[in-house]
C-alpha cells in the first residue's frame, strides 16, 4: 500500500497541497496565493482559471520537493472555500465570468426579496440557512440574470455550476475530456438549494432562484469508497490517483480536529472564523442566528449535522491592516505591534466589510473603528483588530450555547491566526475557557486527507484518527469576570454603530 495521503486545500486567499503519513504528520507542502479581485465596493471575485493553475503548481511543486510520485499516494482529498460560485461551459472548459466569492454582497437585494415574500422561511426550514449574500444560490441567480449566454447554454446542458471543489474535481478528472461533475453534502448544504432531510437538490428551492437542475453536480458522500474519480496521467499528479474525499473547508477542519462526537466543537481562524458544533444525526434548527449544516457523510452512513457560526472577516482584517492601511508588513507583525500597548485604549474595531454574519445576519452593516482619541495609536488599532476576532467568536459561542444547551469546557482551535499567541490568549480571556491548539494546526487539509484515506482503507475508522490528535499549546484564561464583561458590553455597543449603513434599495 502507498505510504501517504494528499490533500488539496483551496482557500479564499491561497491554494496549498499537503501530504500526510499514517500518523497524520505533515510530510510536505507548497502554497501559492491568488489574486483578490475587487471590482466594486462589496464585490469580491476570483479567477477560476488562476485557481486551477495554482492547484496544478502546488501539487507539482510538493511532489517534486518530497521526491514523491502518484504511486506513493493512496488517495487525495479536496477541501475548498465554500459558497464561492463558478459557472463554466462543459464543452470548452471556460468560465463565463469570475467566480463570485462567499464574501461578495452584490446579491443583497436578492436575499432581501426572498425574506420579504415568505420564501425565506421555506429556505430556513428546508436548507437550514437564512437568505443571505453568503450562500451560493443567490450568486448563481445573479449570474443567470446578468451574464450573457448563460441561460441559453444552461438550457442546452452546456453551462454547469459548482463550488470550487466541483470545479477542481472536474478539471482533475479530465475537464472537457470526461471530467466528473460532483460535489458532497457539506458543500451542497451551503447553496440554499439542498434539502437537509433528503440530502438532495430540492425543486421548490431551485424554483426560488430560477436554477435548472441540469446545471447542478451530483451529490456524493464526503468520504466516498466509490470514488469521485481518478486523476489523469497528463494532470498535475503525473499519473492515476484515487480522488475519494471532498469536504467544505470548515467541515474538513472539524474532521481534522476529530470532533466526531455530538457536543464537540472547533473554531477555525482563517480569512473568517467558523465555529462548528457536532450535533450527531440530530438536525438542530437554530433560534439564535446560527446555521444548520451537514458536518460530514462517510460512505453509506447517515449524514452527521452541525450548528455553525460563520464570521466573515477575522484573519482578513489583519490582511487589511497590511494591504489597505499599510501599518504592518506581514500578518506576524500584528502581534508585535499589538503587544506595544497593554490594552485597546478604548478602541473597538468591528470589521463588517461584508456585512455581519452570525449571529446578526445584517448585510446593511459596514466596518467601523470607534472610541478613537488623540491617545490612540497604530498599536491600539492592531490590538483592537485581534480583539475583534475574539469578540466575534464570543458572539457565536453565546448563540451556540443558547441553541444547544452545550457549555464549552475547552475550545479547540486551528488555522493560520492561531500562530498569533497574543490573539489566542485574548480569546481564552474573553471566553473564560481554555483554548487548545493541536500539533497539526492546518486541520482543514488534514480533514480532507482523513476523508480520502478512510474511503480507501488507509485508516480503518474514526477511532484510529482520534489517536492521531495531540495537543500542542493550551492557553488558560487570566482575565477577571468583571473586566471580561465590561469589554464585551462595549463590544456589543460598537456593533450597533455598524448597522443600517447600507440602504439595500440603493
Amino acid at each position: 500500500m502507498a505510504d501517504f495521503v494528499g490533500a488539496i486545500d483551496q482557500g479564499t486567499t491561497s491554494t496549498r497541497f499537503m501530504v500526510f503519513d499514517h500518523g497524520g504528520n505533515e510530510i510536505a507542502r507548497h502554497q501559492l496565493e491568488h489574486e483578490q479581485i475587487l471590482p466594486r465596493p462589496g464585490w469580491v471575485e476570483h479567477n477560476p482559471t488562476e485557481i486551477w493553475e495554482r492547484t496544478r503548481a502546488v501539487v507539482e511543486s510538493t511532489l517534486n520537493k518530497a521526491n514523491l510520485s502518484a504511486s506513493d499516494l493512496a488517495a487525495v482529498g479536496v477541501t475548498n472555500q465554500r459558497e464561492t460560485t463558478v459557472v463554466w461551459n462543459r464543452r470548452t472548459g471556460r468560465p463565463y465570468c469570475n467566480a463570485i466569492v462567499w464574501q461578495d454582497t452584490r446579491t443583497d437585494r436578492i436575499a432581501a426579496e426572498l425574506d420579504r415574500d415568505g420564501r425565506g422561511q421555506v429556505i430556513r426550514r428546508k436548507a437550514g440557512l437564512p437568505p443571505a449574500t453568503y450562500f451560493s444560490g443567490g450568486k448563481l441567480k445573479w449570474i443567470l440574470e446578468n451574464v450573457p449566454g448563460v441561460v441559453e447554454d444552461a438550457k442546452r446542458g452546456d453551462a454547469i455550476f459548482g463550488t470550487i471543489d466541483t470545479w477542481l474535481l472536474w478539471n482533475l478528472t479530465g475537464g472537457v475530456d470526461g471530467g466528473v461533475h460532483v460535489t458532497d453534502p457539506t458543500n451542497a448544504s451551503r447553496t440554499m438549494l439542498m434539502d437537509l432531510e433528503t440530502w438532495d437538490w430540492d425543486d421548490e428551492l431551485l424554483s426560488f432562484f430560477g436554477v435548472p437542475r441540469e446545471m447542478l453536480p451530483f451529490i456524493l458522500p464526503s468520504s466516498n469508497p466509490e470514488l469521485y474519480g481518478v486523476t489523469r496521467a497528463n494532470g498535475p499528479f503525473g499519473g492515476e490517483v484515487k480522488l475519494s474525499g471532498d469536504l467544505g473547508d470548515q467541515q474538513a477542519a472539524t474532521v481534522g480536529q476529530v470532533c466526531f462526537r455530538p457536543g464537540e466543537a472547533k473554531n477555525t481562524y482563517g480569512t473568517g472564523n467558523f465555529l462548528l458544533l457536532n450535533t450527531g444525526h440530530e438536525l438542530v434548527r437554530s433560534e439564535h442566528g446560527l446555521l444548520t449544516t451537514v458536518c460530514y457523510q462517510f460512505g453509506e452512513d447517515k449524514p452527521v449535522y452541525a450548528l455553525e457560526g460563520s464570521i466573515a472577516v477575522t484573519g482578513s482584517a489583519v490582511q487589511w491592516l497590511r494591504d489597505q492601511l499599510g501599518i504592518i508588513s506581514g500578518a506576524e507583525q500584528s502581534e508585535s505591534l499589538a503587544r506595544q500597548v497593554e490594552d485597546n485604549g478604548g478602541v473597538y474595531f468591528v470589521p463588517a466589510f461584508s456585512g455581519l454574519f452570525a449571529p446578526y445576519w445584517r448585510s446593511d452593516a459596514r466596518g467601523a473603528i470607534v472610541g478613537l482619541s488623540r491617545y490612540s495609536t497604530n498599536a491600539h488599532i492592531a490590538r483592537a483588530t485581534l480583539e475583534s476576532i475574539c469578540y466575534q467568536t464570543r458572539d457565536v459561542v453565546e448563540a451556540m450555547q443558547a441553541d444547544s444547551g452545550v457549555t464549552l469546557d475547552v475550545l479547540r482551535v486551528d488555522g493560520g491566526v492561531t500562530a498569533n499567541e497574543l490573539c489566542m490568549q485574548v480569546q481564552a480571556d474573553l471566553l473564560g475557557v481554555p483554548v487548545s491548539r493541536p500539533v497539526v494546526a492546518e486541520t482543514t487539509a488534514l480533514g480532507a486527507a482523513y476523508a480520502a484515506g478512510l474511503a480507501v482503507g488507509f485508516w480503518r475508522d474514526t477511532a484510529e484518527l482520534e489517536q492521531n490528535w495531540r495537543e500542542d499549546v493550551r492557553w488558560q484564561p487570566t482575565m477577571d469576570e468583571e473586566q471580561r464583561e465590561r469589554g464585551y458590553t462595549r463590544w456589543k455597543k460598537a456593533v450597533t454603530r455598524t448597522l443600517d449603513w447600507v440602504d439595500i434599495d440603493d
